[in-house]
């Protein structure tokens, strides 16, 4: 029915007349909400509440006092549903607390507290108030707008965490289901060991070996023995190995001092049998000069080295499931050592996925040790902030490497060695996107090439610095821990604190072909510190000019 033209000379508003009225409010209140900035569902059907009572309201023939007298208390319940603040004031759950920075009271946190304040005042004087149709429109608006501010004001920190613990700009974080790994159990077998040998490359490739002979042990149930700094890397330094046992809740991994002790009852150190995963182009990996290292640690060596497999290349390797790995490596022998097993490729998804093939209530199994991972946060804290790009710019030996990969893969892999003025406009693209106002930089390169660089690095007419761990000052306390245990000067613990700082950064640019950087990779995939916006130098592109083969 249509509504009759109101006369000009009544003096008061009839029943009908106010209850239309409201019903225009409420329609005008609607597509006012629908027209403001968009918020995350609540946790109820908001629309389907409102046309409830709107059906029930309008049933009555109310006037205004018990108008106002109904319906505010049902906005007060509106608001507080609507706004869901148990949810608000949960606390965040990260389960490591390395990763995240601590907090006191934030900012939104008491505008949120003063806007609630403030809204409680305002109904309280609404509610001893006598109002026109007119007023009560402009009040509840109010209201609605001051709850949306309030909304915004609570959901604003969790909005910048969206980005990520460290920032990002746009930047958001990758996010990966842990509790859906393909993992298996590691559980040793009593005296039945796993010697690891790891020879090929540098520290970063000895890491990588040491993982793949983590799942070797897994598979064929030994406890895997570290190996010495006598004849490997100090991994003690470098390493948490205790926290790997702790993370699987049993003794998997003893160092090589403990693996002597225990085998001295019987008199001697005994390797029973050597068995080479690769037959090319040398059995193992392994040179004469490291035979003789593992006998000068006291260490007898049982039969001949060999292989299970007569054409498995370094160069081309095959892909191989778990089951011929236990099939091929299954041994009742007390002591086994396999080696090398950096170029092995078995169940590469498996083997690849966030926290590994093992089965563990951490988030990775070989991680930093404890006072790098602190200096790293030192650092961090000191001279970045929580919002930095890190830069893995290999240079030393790439010219020749890179340019070889490109000439044995015909052109079908693009370089990895660009041109500095390149390599600038490469990251200053990608650092525009994040908004970080510094750069840290890890590299061998020459100071001529990184100071190119950085001429380079303009962005909105302002140059975004470099960050380089500084030499040893006593009156900067950041390294502090390092010093006290007597770590400081050691390069391969400098090369795990780079590493360490470059995981925890909100976006990383890394090296094609650095296995450098495919251990960050692997600590921001495993931390959940990964970004979709990492990738590597110049990805997809080639160097604008490359030089001749030799």
């Amino acid at each position: 029915m249509e509504r009759p033209p109101s006369s000009s000379s009544s003096s008061s508003s009839s029943p009908n007349e106010e209850e239309e009225d409201l019903r225009n409010l409420l329609d005008e209140s609607d597509s006012q909400i629908d027209a403001a900035e968009q918020r995350p569902p609540p946790t109820f059907d908001v629309e389907t509440l409102r046309s409830r009572l709107r059906r029930s309201f309008f049933k009555l023939n109310l006037t205004k006092r018990q108008c106002i007298v109904i319906f505010l208390p049902l906005l007060l319940v509106f608001v507080y549903l609507s706004t869901d603040l148990t949810n608000y004031f949960s606390s965040d759950k990260v389960p490591d607390s390395v990763f995240r920075p601590n907090h006191g009271p934030e900012e939104p946190d008491l505008r949120a507290l003063y806007l609630l304040r403030k809204q409680e005042t305002d109904l309280s004087s609404l509610w001893n108030r006598t109002l026109s149709v007119s007023d009560m429109k402009s009040a509840l608006f109010r209201q609605m707008s001051l709850n949306r501010q309030i909304q915004n004001a609570l959901l604003s920190p969790h909005k910048a965490e969206s980005l990520g613990l460290y920032g990002g700009g746009g930047c958001r974080r990758v996010e990966h289901k842990l509790l859906k790994r393909k993992t298996i159990q590691w559980k040793p077998r009593r005296d039945k060991f796993l010697f690891a040998i790891c020879l090929s490359g540098q520290m970063s490739n000895h890491l990588i070996c040491l993982e793949k002979h983590m799942f070797f042990a897994a598979l064929l149930k030994r406890t895997l023995v570290i190996p010495s700094h006598r004849f490997d890397y100090h991994y003690s330094r470098i390493i948490d190995i205790d926290r790997i046992n702790t993370c699987l809740g049993r003794k998997v991994v003893v160092s090589f001092e403990e693996f002597w002790k225990s085998r001295k009852k019987h008199h001697h150190v005994h390797i029973d049998r050597f068995i080479c995963y690769f037959s090319k182009p040398e059995a193992c990996y392994v040179d004469k000069e490291h035979i003789a290292k593992l006998k000068g640690l006291g260490i007898s060596i049982g039969g001949k080295v060999d292989s299970p497999w007569e054409e498995e290349d370094i160069a081309k390797p095959s892909n191989k499931t778990a089951e011929e790995v236990e099939r091929s490596f299954r041994s009742d022998d007390d002591v086994i050592a396999i080696g090398d097993v950096f170029y092995a490729n078995v169940e590469r998804e498996w083997v690849m996925q966030p926290g590994g093939p093992l089965a563990h209530k951490c988030k990775t199994l070989v991680e930093p040790n404890r006072l790098i991972l602190l200096t790293a946060q030192r650092f961090i804290q000191t001279f970045l902030g929580r919002n930095y790009v890190s830069l893995h710019f290999r240079r030393h030996g790439f010219l020749k490497f890179c340019n070889f990969l490109l000439c044995v893969s015909n052109a079908k892999n693009p370089s990895c060695f660009y041109p500095i003025p390149q390599a600038a406009h490469c990251i200053a693209r990608l650092v525009e996107k994040v908004d970080a106002p510094v750069i840290y930089l890890s590299t061998d390169a020459a100071e001529s090439e990184t100071g190119l660089l950085q001429s380079l690095l303009i962005i909105n007419g302002k140059t975004v610095p470099f960050v380089k761990r500084p030499p040893r000052d006593s009156a900067e306390k950041w390294d502090a821990l390092l010093y006290r245990h007597g770590l400081e000067g050691d390069s391969q613990v400098e090369a795990m604190l780079d590493k360490t700082i470059c995981a925890m950064s909100s976006v990383f640019i890394g090296a094609s072909g650095s296995t450098f950087t495919e251990d960050i990779l692997r600590l921001r995939k495993d931390w959940g510190t990964a970004s979709v916006c990492d990738e590597y130098l110049c990805q997809n592109e080639q160097p604008n000019f490359i030089a001749d083969h030799e």
